[in-house]
């Protein structure tokens, strides 16, 4: 993992399952100027987490906010809809120090189990992007592929692509994203997505399938996209 980070240098990082210590590793792996937001999805903040990571040098934070993923939102570790683990979302809206241009970030994991929690949770998520009024990126493991339910959800109002689909270029084969510290299979479900308003330009995408020192860094594997900010003065 650290070798991975410390190739790749994301200028936006969103994590899911990560444990208290994972995320002080993940941070430390990034090196100075990485800030975090985000903590666990239970009701007193501890558990596994959906943080954003973010390169300071480069974005500031104008506001964040976690949410449940359920009828209570505001009200930590509660569940709704089916999921009986807790299921959160982190939102961010940062500025780019380079164009001034502000832009949303919702990082996410839906559930595993309970189809209609994956589907309402898209719904909850799209409502963000909405609100918003901005220009959104969207990650996460959404446990679902493409054409299932959740996915419709978020893309079939147009306000979210799937960047992968948008890129002008690929740099990987069109890998599943959870070969469980396997080999990759052409061709297999994605878990693991990168939607972003079509205000963006995606130049490249990618799942990566490198391994360091012989090791893979998680179960998933990394879904990369790099993009530009919209260009019209008007858009955010």
């Amino acid at each position: 993992m650290r070798a991975l980070l410390q190739v790749e240098q994301p200028t936006v990082l969103g994590a899911q399952e990560a444990l208290p210590d994972q995320v002080s590793f993940l941070q430390d792996s990034l090196g100075q100027g990485y800030r975090v937001i985000g903590q666990g999805r239970s009701a007193n903040g501890g558990g596994e987490a959906s943080p954003i990571l973010y390169d300071s040098r480069r974005l500031e934070l104008l506001d964040w906010k976690q949410s449940a993923l359920s009828d209570t939102p505001e009200r930590p570790g509660s569940v709704s809809w089916g999921n009986i683990i807790p299921r959160i979302m982190v939102s961010a809206i940062f500025r780019d120090r380079v164009t001034s241009r502000r832009f949303l970030t919702v990082n996410t994991h839906l559930d595993h189990l309970s189809r209609r929690s994956r589907v309402r949770s898209a719904q909850a998520v799209l409502r963000v992007v909405s609100d918003s009024g901005l220009s959104a990126v969207v990650t996460g493991d959404l446990n679902d592929g493409a054409g299932s339910a959740p996915l419709r959800e978020l893309l079939t109002e147009g306000e979210l692509v799937d960047t992968w689909e948008t890129a002008e270029a690929h740099d990987s084969e069109a890998w599943g994203t959870f070969p469980n510290y396997r080999a990759p299979r052409r061709g297999g479900r994605r878990l693991d997505w990168i939607l972003a308003s079509p205000t963006f330009r995606v130049l490249r995408a990618a799942t990566n399938p490198q391994r360091h020192d012989g090791g893979w860094a998680s179960d998933h594997l990394p879904v990369q996209a790099v993009m530009l900010p919209p260009e019209n003065s008007g858009a955010q």
